[in-house]
Parts: C-alpha cells; sequence; structure tokens
C-alpha cells in the first residue's frame, strides 16, 4: 500500500559518471546534475570531492586518484602498492564523508580465474578490517571481457559472488554493471534479484553501443529498475553512458526512465 509509496520513491538514488561528459568541467557537470536530481557523482578521485561537496552532492563512487582496470588485486605482485594506496584511500574516503569505493580484479594475463579468486581473496583481506572499521564498502565492478575489456577477470557475475562468499564482509561488494553483464550473461533482472545483497553499486548504459537509456536499445530500465526498487537495495544507480545528443537532455531522460 502507501508505505510502497513512500519506499520506491526514495529507492533509486541516482548519479552520474564523470568521465562519460568530458564538454563539461566537474563544476558544470555538478550543477547540471544537482538542476536534474542526481544526488551525486560516480569514478570521482579526492581531487574533486570539494566540487561536489559546494554543490551539495556525494562521491558515490570513490576512486584512488589514479588507478589501473588491468593491473588488479588478481596478481600478487600488484598487493603491495594497492594495499598501500587502500590503506590510505579509505581513510579519505571516511574522512570526507562518503561510503564507496571502487576496484578493479585486473586482466588475467595468463592467471587462472581460481588463482585469481584466491589472489584477490589474499590482498583483498588485508584492506577489509580497516574498510570495516571505517565503514567503507569496496566495490569490485563486473565488466564485459567480450567488447571492451579484453582478458579482464571479473567479468561474470558467479565470480565475483564466488569472491564475496570468500571474503565474507559485508563490506567487499560488487559494482554490478547492467550493460557490461548485459554483454557477457544477460538474465539481468534475475541475476541481480538473486545477488542483491553483494551488490554495493549499479552502472547502467544502453546495448548495444554503451549510449542512452532509450528505446534504440534492447535494455528495458524501467523493469530493471522496478526490479531493483522490490529488493532492499538502497544504494545508488550510476549512469555510465556516452550521450548521442544533446548530454543535458541525455542525462535528464536517463533520470526520468530510472525514476519510480
Amino acid at each position: 500500500g502507501s508505505e510502497m509509496c513512500i519506499r520506491d520513491s526514495n529507492n533509486i538514488k541516482q548519479s552520474v559518471c564523470s568521465w562519460c561528459f568530458p564538454q563539461f568541467s566537474l563544476d558544470e557537470l555538478s550543477k547540471i546534475a544537482k538542476e536534474i536530481g542526481l544526488i551525486g557523482i560516480d569514478l570521482v578521485p579526492p581531487s574533486g570531492w570539494k566540487t561536489l561537496i559546494n554543490h551539495g552532492l556525494k562521491a558515490t563512487l570513490c576512486t584512488p586518484e589514479k588507478y589501473s582496470l588491468t593491473k588488479g588485486w588478481n596478481d600478487t605482485k600488484n598487493h603491495e602498492n594497492l594495499v598501500s594506496e587502500y590503506s590510505k584511500i579509505i581513510d579519505l574516503v571516511a574522512d570526507a564523508g562518503f561510503t564507496n569505493l571502487f576496484c578493479a580484479s585486473g586482466n588475467s594475463f595468463g592467471i587462472d580465474k581460481e588463482t585469481g579468486l584466491i589472489n584477490c581473496e589474499k590482498g583483498l583481506k588485508k584492506i577489509i578490517y580497516k574498510a570495516e572499521k571505517r565503514n567503507i564498502t569496496i566495490v569490485m565492478e563486473l565488466l564485459n571481457s567480450k567488447v571492451n575489456h579484453p582478458d579482464y577477470m571479473c567479468d561474470k557475475s558467479d565470480w565475483g559472488v564466488k569472491l564475496c562468499k570468500k571474503i565474507g564482509s559485508e563490506n567487499f561488494k560488487l559494482l554490478y554493471d547492467i550493460y557490461h553483464m548485459q554483454i557477457m550473461e544477460g538474465d539481468i533482472i534475475r541475476t541481480l534479484t538473486d545477488n542483491i545483497e553483494y551488490i554495493g553499486h549499479f552502472h547502467t548504459a544502453g546495448n548495444p553501443g554503451r549510449k542512452d537509456l532509450d528505446d534504440q536499445q534492447e535494455l528495458y530500465y524501467p523493469a530493471i529498475m522496478k526490479a531493483i526498487a522490490e529488493t532492499d537495495y538502497e544504494l545508488y544507480i550510476g549512469h555510465e553512458f556516452g550521450p548521442k545528443g544533446d548530454p543535458m537532455e541525455a542525462m535528464k531522460a536517463a533520470y526520468d526512465v530510472c525514476n519510480l
């Protein structure tokens, strides 16, 4: 009844990824985001946080100042650098009052998936205690290895879920990118519903092409958002697409499609 209504209206908290809109400075993007009703910007390093705070926005997905998608936690030779980098950034994120921190599995480079799982677990367990203490959720992104990120290891939901179970902490989750997972496995609604406890962030885009969430692409976002709203997920949905036309119009349209 009415309770569901109230819950739905606040349930889908939306943000947008800074890199998708290079025509705007972070300051300009923040103004636009605020006007549209977005509550933050994704994939922003510490150098951009002040700008967001000035506009009353959140860094809905924080990153280190520099990071690599290809050299990740799945290779033990990256652990020393990553542990030191992430130990510092966890404190910065917490001190700024944000909660979500991005990470990547890295590419396989010949490491098999089973070994990669063990290596990720080993490395991430060195920082997870600190993340728990500071109330930060580290989210590992699921990316497609078919079109955009050849050889990326964390390219299927079940691999990511296995890693979450191995780490066994509320503070390590997946960034479920709907566009990437449509390419790799489809079955979006069932997968996200079954695994919602392991999802700490969502990304959107139309497929094929990573463009607008319109009717010229195969994902039906109203149903996907309704499915998310019906779970107990209360975090963010970040739009991560390249606009076909006017970027402000595209952002507004994405907001409307996902705003239940």
